[in-house]
């Protein structure tokens, strides 16, 4: 696991996990974590399949042989292969 900095908030840990995210205007779709921080985490997706920026969208991590809470994200960044989103409540 890659550990990058940036100067940003949180680190970033480069990982690739499968995460379910939902929304009501996608209903929901399967996507793979780029990196994961302890702010929230860049998933690698179309950006045309996803909300806009300032949405409120859910995510669940998928697998690894349990369930996972459900944790609400706002998309605060899209770029060409992905979309940035950031944990609320947490």
């Amino acid at each position: 696991m890659k550990i990058m900095n940036n100067n940003r908030q949180h680190l970033r840990h480069t990982i690739g996990v499968t995460v379910k995210i939902t929304h009501e205007s996608i209903n929901e779709i399967l996507v793979e974590t780029k990196n994961i921080s302890d702010g929230g985490l860049f998933v690698v997706v179309n950006p045309k399949k996803m909300p806009p920026i300032g949405a409120i969208v859910k995510g669940q991590v998928q697998g690894m042989g349990e369930e996972h809470p459900i944790v609400e994200m706002e998309v605060v960044r899209v770029a060409n292969h992905g979309v940035g989103l950031k944990y609320m409540n947490i």
